[in-house]
């Protein structure tokens, strides 16, 4: 029998799709309307960074002749999306912001009745920021990453012609400017009170014309594999250098003629990057910091659940010792996390503290908590990620306050990223020690924990904690594993040792089941697939006659629904008023279910370059609350859409009764807690 030649969807026109699913949720009128806008400024925000970190790979795939049609394709994909984005925001978001007496000013004309207001506002607060620079072909001007700026042409009394370059400076004060005019709330952007006033910024010129435009700059760090200077300095240099690196994207107005298109692309060096026509305001990400509360235009805010309960008296670390708990955050409060280090900080009993910190809060308690434990004489160790993209200044930043306190600071080697999200506390019980462990799918911050569906274990199974030491002891001596056997895991997951072959093994367990006439199903729940190896173990399962469920956020890469190929593979996504993060990995096993969570997506990144942790869940109340959690979510009819074989958003099929996952989740863990407490 002929084998079905396996393939594979493109990640990045499949991160695209997911993107379009975000703009669908702006464009659903059944989401409130500031959580619409708030959905504009994701999609915003998210090809921003696309720009940044994929077009760079993408346009070097096809200066090598590698997949060329994957830039035009993007290209397509983007411009649609951006129609689609406009028509949203100024035939629907806009229109009905005014019948809610919300005046937007945008693309028209600012009425004299508040032209004085606006001025005033020139004056006193934007004035102090504006730089302008002229370009007269000596003058070299550099244009800084996402950064807003407009070219004003000038003729001078003379009669000749000049060109200005003048910021935005809407990363120094807000992009919107609000006022109260006849019982409506009006909102101005800054770009238009500038407009407005440029003429008093050029007394003695005459402004013939203003034209808006940004750059986007490639965000990767040159990083050597085995840097053996001070870490922290080298990336502190190369964040320095990472707004000035290549432009990937020209984004102007569509006003602007030609000339002084051509003009701008020569003087400020952008001949390589791809020219964008947008429209009139760019950055619009800002939207996120739109500056109107109308409590009604809003989702129902939900009140995190208190979790866990303890009895009176009784310690978090004391409770912990007696069974496992779960968080399953926002849904429940995140105090529980801050509590255990809190309490360990302060125990008298606690000894060690050991942690993997990826993406820390700007204003973390955590961290705090392991300055105070250091102060106490606690000997405290972390790990920290300092090439965590895009939070590299802020994790230099506790890196040293810890420093200071006296915590002890292991960078990982710039060859390999630590991604696991484990802490362990060492307690002195008598004559022996006790330990107690953190497994969580997201990092250990309380900041994103807010708006990122997340699990986190903690435990005192002697079994896991071992290993954790193990994988943490292993961690500080800052070297990428020889070998996959340097450390014979046996309940953890952990990349570059066995989480790929553990997870080939667990699927093969499956297959082995299906060809014996024997229930067989898998259930994997991520942000990202794509490596190929175990997609394409999961197209072996599917053709042995398992039955997978998938549930990806993000890139997916599988193609689902194929005959001979992937026929019993099906992907949801689903995008919601949190962002889906926990990894959850289910294996029927005859009717003896096995559940994993972890910090791991199927990324190439993650499974080859760098560390990551998976956990089983052995409680079997927890399982069967992770169970039930993504049993919701595979029934979501409101916000889950079915992923086809061409990357498309297709509707799932809605009948009743109507299952929107996230609100059915919240109100069953609100539902277990309030049975607990009768």
């Amino acid at each position: 029998m002929a084998t079905t030649k396996h393939y594979f969807n493109n990640r990045d026109l499949s991160w695209l799709s997911f993107n379009g699913r975000v703009l669908a949720e702006a464009e659903s009128e059944a989401v409130p309307l500031l959580e619409r806008i708030k959905f504009l400024s994701i999609f915003s925000s998210n090809l921003d960074e696309f720009y940044r970190v994929r077009m760079p790979v993408i346009a070097a795939l096809e200066n090598i002749g590698e997949e060329a049609y994957i830039l035009q394709k993007a290209k397509g994909t983007i411009l649609s999306q951006q129609r689609r984005y406009g028509r949203v925001l100024t035939s629907e978001i806009i229109p009905q912001l005014r019948k809610n007496n919300v005046h937007v000013y945008y693309n028209e004309e600012i009425p004299e009745k508040i032209e004085s207001v606006l001025t005033e506002y020139f004056y006193s607060d934007i004035l102090a920021y504006l730089q302008p620079v002229y370009l007269d072909g000596l003058t070299r001007f550099f244009p800084e990453n996402n950064l807003l700026y407009f070219i004003v042409q000038l003729q001078e009394k003379t009669g000749s012609q000049k060109s200005v370059i003048v910021n935005i400076p809407s990363d120094k004060i807000s992009r919107f400017f609000t006022t109260d005019v006849d019982n409506e709330k009006v909102v101005v952007f800054i770009d238009d009170i500038i407009r407005l006033n440029l003429q008093n910024l050029f007394l003695d010129n005459t402004v013939e014309g203003c034209y808006s435009f940004k750059v986007t700059r490639d965000a990767e760090l040159d990083l050597k594999d085995e840097y053996p200077g001070d870490v922290a300095e080298e990336v502190e240099k190369q964040l320095n250098k990472r707004d000035q690196g290549l432009a990937t994207r020209f984004l102007h107005a569509p006003d602007i003629p030609l000339r002084n298109l051509q003009f701008l692309i020569t003087q400020l060096g952008l001949n390589n990057a791809v020219s964008v026509e947008g429209g009139r305001y760019h950055n619009l990400k800002d939207l996120v910091d739109f500056p109107v509360t109308i409590p009604q235009l809003r989702d129902v805010k939900w009140h995190a659940i208190q979790w866990p309960v303890l009895p009176d008296k009784q310690t978090l670390l004391e409770h912990i010792d007696k069974q496992d708990v779960l968080l399953n955050v926002p849904y429940q409060s995140y105090k529980g996390i801050q509590r255990f280090f809190n309490e360990a900080a302060t125990n008298p009993d606690v000894e060690e503290i050991y942690i993997t910190l990826y993406r820390v809060a700007k204003e973390s308690k955590i961290v705090n908590a392991l300055i105070s434990a250091a102060k106490n004489g606690k000997k405290i160790t972390v790990m920290i990620e300092l090439k965590a993209r895009f939070d590299e200044a802020n994790n230099i930043k506790w890196a040293r306050k810890m420093k200071a306190a006296g915590v002890k600071i292991i960078y990982s080697i710039t060859a390999l990223k630590v991604h696991a999200k484990v802490a362990l506390v060492k307690r002195k019980c008598g004559d022996r020690l006790k330990y107690t462990g953190l497994l969580a799918t997201g990092n250990f911050n309380e900041s994103t924990a807010a708006f990122y569906t997340d699990h986190i274990l903690m435990t005192a199974n002697p079994t896991l904690t071992r290993e954790m030491e193990l994988l943490l002891m292993f961690l500080t001596k800052r070297k990428k594993p020889l070998s996959p056997d340097l450390i014979p895991f046996k309940e953890l997951l952990v990349s570059q040792f066995n989480l790929q072959q553990r997870f080939i093994e667990l699927i093969d367990r499956e297959i082995d089941h299906a060809k014996n006439g024997m229930p067989a199903s898998i259930t994997i729940k991520m942000n990202n697939l794509e490596e190929q190896v175990l997609i394409s173990k999961l197209y072996e399962a599917s053709e042995a006659g398992v039955g997978i469920k998938l549930i990806i956020r993000g890139i997916c890469c599988i193609v689902p629904g194929v005959e001979g190929m992937s026929s019993r593979i099906t992907v949801r996504r689903i995008v919601d008023r949190y962002l889906e993060h926990g990894r959850v990995f289910i294996f029927g096993n005859k009717g003896k279910t096995e559940v994993y969570m972890g910090s791991s997506d199927w990324m190439n990144r993650n499974i080859y370059r760098r560390i990551e942790v998976c956990f089983p869940v052995y409680d079997e109340q927890i399982k069967n609350q992770i169970l039930d959690i993504i049993a919701l979510q595979l029934q979501d009819n409101v916000k889950a859409v079915i992923v086809d074989e061409h990357m498309q958003n297709q509707p799932v099929t809605v009948t009743e009764p109507f299952i929107q996952s996230q609100f059915a989740i919240y109100n069953q863990l609100k539902t277990s807690v309030n049975e607990l407490s009768i």
